[in-house]
């Protein structure tokens, strides 16, 4: 995954400023059917048909953090359509993409479809 510009200068900041950072206190997962980019404010987020943002934990090791339980949506009441990208978001509406990152794999959304990430499945790595 790929912090969004915004969360790149946060990070700077904090490392190697004595400026305040706000830190997020609580990680939500998004699903788009675009690229957000590392603006955050671009591409689109599935809505309708039963979809809600879903609340993500974390356990970090060493560069490594990855979700800490498994993930998973309510069946789609209708279509969610294709999607591209997952994003970390720090509010369960609106708020603040901190991440992003295209999937492998595209995968079409019909209506009655689960989507899970299992434990463990969801990496973000600093280099």
């Amino acid at each position: 995954m790929s912090l969004t510009n915004a969360f790149e200068t946060s990070t700077l900041q904090y490392l190697f400023t004595t400026g305040s950072v706000t830190r997020p206190t609580a990680w939500y997962l998004g699903l788009f059917t675009s690229d957000p980019t590392e603006t955050g404010s671009a591409g689109t987020e599935v809505s309708g048909g039963g979809y809600a943002r879903k609340a993500v934990t974390f356990t970090v090791s060493g560069n490594l953090a990855t979700n800490s339980g498994a993930i998973e949506w309510d069946a789609a009441t209708s279509s969610f359509g294709t999607i591209t990208h997952i994003a970390v978001l720090d509010a369960a509406s609106g708020g603040n993409m901190i991440a992003s990152n295209a999937l492998t794999t595209s995968k079409a959304i019909a209506t009655d479809d689960i989507i899970r990430v299992p434990a463990g499945d969801l990496d973000i790595t600093l280099d």
